[in-house]
């Protein structure tokens, strides 16, 4: 293939969002995140077996990322990844090998086959975790009752031999360490921020043209286009670190910005412990407040002295999004938060993000954040910057299949109209599930209640039947009335536990019915 090497290597270097001028640049006239596309090209172009990435999608824009997931689908060899992209690996992934307590556990199937798994294995494992546990006290309250006694010393012995041997099994620790929000300013304006007709770009010239961009509170913007159209530059000019070309650019008056930028984070101050940068932006706050609040964001201990120098890039990423959670912004203007960090912090980030009532403004290559986060696209493409009346699976399927996306504005004409109508039909057949999911989960949650108090009910008798003396001749009507309680409430608890299993299977058939069968 040496003869149309030059050619692969180009198309390569394209797909990665190379421009053609960039190919005769020396390598160090290019960024450390351009230069991980390089080597990422370097091990694509390179005839293999066998292909190892690791992280491949960091620094990649959503377009490069469904060009190389395009790339690796017509791979013929055997591909090893890491990614924390859940999107990525469900396209691509026919195993997963998931690293559990100091264990290599293998799952058939994509990423969303083995959460599905994993979360029935845990479930399975914490039940026999339970009953192993339940069988540990029973044998230790017999050793302790009955250890003494000369007539009882050997079955205590029997049953101390079979705690040794017991191989004991780990509670499921499935929890996340992360658990944080982001608390919003109390005061809002409407509109927070607004660009008018205005012209972005770099001293003096435009990148963008005819901008109009509003957002009130509670607005959910996800901006979509190739590297090098405008993205950053049009959340630039949002932050107001780039005075505009022309047009205008008008604030509220209760307006309070929170950007995170890969730029602010290669500009924290590395000699700093996280713990140092948030006393020095609240030097008023208590020291408490402040370590108990990094906890959430697993900097607890001395993990809030270590400095940033020593810390990874996931680390470094989760320092820089405490900071300005801490801010209270109304306004949260996010370009790539995820790269560097895993799933389980992906996941805290997506659970606070939905619950923060400001505005947010998201660029981003993960596109189950962009899923479930933006309610409105824009497109920056081609000098502008407008509203993309298509969803992010049909952005998707016209980037894989190579061809221009809906064009926006007057442009799009019915086939916009059309898909502004779907996700209209869409979002009513969304309600319309919930209203009838509603009163499910409200079963489920009563049932829950139910069975929490029987057990605890249960256990209260079980241990008052534990008590030796109960068996005497004299307490025998007050045995016979705890072993008659006992029945009603094991009667009582499955009758809930049926009534949660017949709620909980019927939950789980309509959540999986297409929404246009609901």
């Amino acid at each position: 293939g040496g003869y149309d090497a030059s050619a692969r290597a180009g198309r390569l270097l394209e797909g990665l969002g190379f421009q053609p001028g960039d190919l005769d640049r020396t390598v160090k006239s290019f960024s450390g995140g351009w230069r991980i596309r390089l080597n990422l090209a370097r091990a694509l172009m390179k005839p293999s077996d066998l292909l190892l990435l690791d992280e491949p999608t960091n620094h990649l824009d959503l377009d490069a990322v469904l060009w190389l997931q395009n790339w690796l689908l017509q791979y013929a060899g055997t591909l090893l990844l890491i990614s924390h992209d859940r999107d990525f690996m469900d396209a691509l992934a026919t195993h997963v090998l998931s690293f559990e307590q100091q264990q290599l556990i293998l799952y058939t199937g994509n990423y969303s086959r083995f959460e599905g798994q994993r979360a029935s294995r845990l479930a399975q494992q914490a039940a026999a975790h339970g009953k192993q546990q339940q069988r540990i006290a029973e044998i230790q309250r017999f050793v302790s009752r009955f250890g003494a006694k000369a007539t009882k010393a050997r079955q205590a012995q029997s049953r101390l031999r079979e705690l040794e041997r017991m191989e004991l099994i780990a509670p499921a620790h499935a929890d996340s360490p992360f658990s944080f929000r982001i608390p919003c300013h109390d005061k809002m304006s409407e509109p927070l921020l607004a660009l008018k007709q205005a012209s972005l770009g770099y001293q003096g010239k435009a990148v963008l043209n005819g901008v109009n961009l509003i957002l009130y509170p509670g607005a959910r913007v996800g901006l979509l286009g190739a590297n090098g159209q405008g993205k950053s530059t049009l959340i630039k000019s949002l932050v107001g670190d780039l005075p505009l070309v022309s047009g205008e650019r008008q604030t509220g008056e209760h307006l309070r910005i929170g950007y995170f930028s890969q730029h602010q984070l290669e500009a924290l101050d590395p000699a700093s412990s996280a713990f140092e940068l948030m006393r020095r932006r609240d030097p008023d706050a208590r020291e408490q407040s402040i370590r108990d609040y990094l906890g959430g964001f697993d900097f607890g201990g001395e993990a809030a002295d270590k400095p940033l120098a020593d810390c990874s890039g996931g680390e470094r990423a989760r320092v820089a999004l405490a900071l300005i959670a801490w801010q209270r912004p109304n306004l949260l203007l996010l370009d790539e938060p995820t790269n560097h960090l895993d799933l389980e912090m992906r996941h805290a980030l997506n659970m606070a993000l939905q619950d923060y009532p400001g505005a947010l403004v998201l660029v981003t290559h993960d596109r189950h954040l962009m899923r479930a986060l933006a309610d409105d696209l824009i497109l920056v493409a081609g000098g502008r910057a407008d509203e993309y009346r298509g969803s992010l699976e049909t952005y998707e399927k016209s980037r894989l299949s190579a061809e221009v996306p809906v064009s926006q504005g007057d442009n799009a004409g019915k086939n916009g109209q059309a898909q502004t109508a779907d996700r209209k039909q869409k979002k009513r057949a969304e309600a319309e599930r919930r209203q009838r999911l509603s009163p499910l989960r409200k079963r489920i949650s009563e049932a829950e209640k139910r069975m929490e108090k029987l057990s605890t009910q249960l256990d209260s008798i079980s241990e008052q039947l534990a008590d030796s003396e109960l068996y005497s001749a004299e307490r025998k009507a007050e045995l016979a009335t705890l072993m008659s309680q006992r029945q009603t409430l094991q009667n009582e608890l499955e009758t809930a536990e049926l009534e949660w299993m017949s709620a909980s299977e019927e939950l789980e058939r309509l959540e999986s019915e297409p929404l246009d069968e609901v």
